[in-house]
């Protein structure tokens, strides 16, 4: 039998309760909506089974008022609605551990990669990208192994469906239309041609004397896709949009370097695709990384060599942020308040992002945030635009 004290120290839980208010001071084509509000209730908990063994997960519940978040309650386990799911299962799984082995399986989030902000070996990462900059990960169903030795790590990933990225509602603020378009387009969606198969990856890293590197390769799919139009009616016009998610292999590899005064990190990867419709491209970041007393600080540029272009339409905002100078900034006030900025510059100026965020705690269960989002540019240029798209938030948190 087991006592409660034990039942106590094998059980762990928290969560927390946030509400979100965005304003944006201008209107944007096709969405005059100005301020939205958003709830989210997250849950998580962890049981240890016996020796070695622990099972995880996480359950989300959420709504809002410009309904990117679904109307219906059902649990939703494989991330592939256009809305947000109102109830969602964010991650469960089970893991393994012994000696320097570590075997997990289940829906999980898996991180690859060194670089801050732009990560070109992410490739179990997807993303909400409803608000774009405004984005979260979504977990993946898979199974991970890893072993570790002195410094070496060893992991290999298999997950036996995709889960694609959620991109923009057709119908809101956050999809923008070229300008040059006859009046009263109709805009459509099409639906997703999901790919069947598997994703595989592995990857080797090493911790050395003043050095640690990775490689990694990965066969499966791009979770972004290219977009398929097809015409529907010329009068009135009608035009429907489709998801397609083509094959991806990537060979990559990161590298940090700690010198006296900062760290120096690197990361690169190359994209090949049997895929007709798809770009062949190489990706690399590489940044400075200092953390001087409450201060952290980050500085890069993040670049795209493309080595065979055959696609004209698609959304890859990884892509939108090459050819740019990243950096971030991080300042501790105290215990209690922090101020944080993020920044990305095109390197010809046509586009601009940044945001500014102040986070206070009030006690132990109370947190406030505060930020703005500042984005300008040229109509022509991934960041830019999203011109119209600038505006503040102001969340309130209640963590247990």
């Amino acid at each position: 039998m087991v006592s409660a004290p034990a039942l106590s120290q094998d059980f762990t839980q928290r969560g927390y309760l946030e509400m979100r208010l965005a304003a944006y001071p201008q209107k944007a084509p096709g969405d005059s909506g100005r301020a939205v509000g958003d709830a989210l209730l997250r849950y998580e908990a962890a049981y240890k089974l016996g020796s070695g063994l622990r099972v995880a997960g996480a359950i989300d519940a959420r709504t809002d008022s410009h309904r990117q978040v679904e109307r219906q309650w059902n649990l939703s386990w494989q991330d592939r609605t256009l809305q947000s799911p109102a109830l969602a299962l964010r991650r469960l799984s089970l893991t393994y551990h012994r000696g320097g082995l570590t075997a997990e399986a289940g829906k999980q989030f898996i991180r690859w990669g060194k670089a801050d902000v732009l990560n070109p070996t992410d490739r179990f990462a997807p993303r909400d990208f409803l608000r774009v900059v405004d984005n979260d990960f979504l977990a993946v169903t898979a199974a991970r192994l890893s072993y570790e030795r002195g410094g070496d790590t060893w992991e290999a990933v298999y997950a036996p469906r995709m889960t694609p990225s959620r991109l923009p509602l057709v119908t809101q603020r956050w999809v923008v239309l070229p300008e040059n378009l006859p009046p009263g387009l109709e805009l459509s969606d099409g639906g997703a041609r999901f790919p069947g198969g598997p994703q595989l990856g592995v990857r080797w890293n090493h911790i050395g004397r003043g050095l640690e590197y990775s490689l990694s390769f990965y066969e499966g799919f791009n979770h972004l896709p290219l977009l398929e139009t097809r015409v529907l009616s010329a009068a009135p016009p009608r035009v429907e949009v489709a998801r397609l998610y083509p094959r991806m292999r990537m060979y990559g590899g990161d590298a940090a370097v700690p010198l006296r005064w900062l760290t120096v990190k690197g990361e690169a990867a190359y994209f090949s695709s049997s895929t007709p419709q798809a770009d062949e491209y190489v990706q690399y970041v590489v940044q400075l990384e200092r953390q001087a007393g409450e201060w952290f600080l980050v500085g890069g540029y993040a670049g795209e060599a493309v080595t065979a272009r055959r696609n004209r339409l698609d959304f890859a905002p990884d892509r939108g942020l090459t050819r740019a100078f990243l950096g971030r900034a991080g300042y501790t006030i105290d215990t209690n308040r922090s101020i944080a900025v993020e920044a990305a510059v095109r390197e010809n100026g046509n586009g601009a992002w940044t945001r500014v965020e102040y986070s206070q705690a009030f006690g132990q269960h109370w947190r406030t945030t505060l930020g703005f989002t500042w984005i300008r540019g040229s109509a022509d240029d991934f960041l830019g635009q999203y011109r119209r798209n600038s505006h503040a938030i102001f969340a309130v948190r209640y963590s247990f």
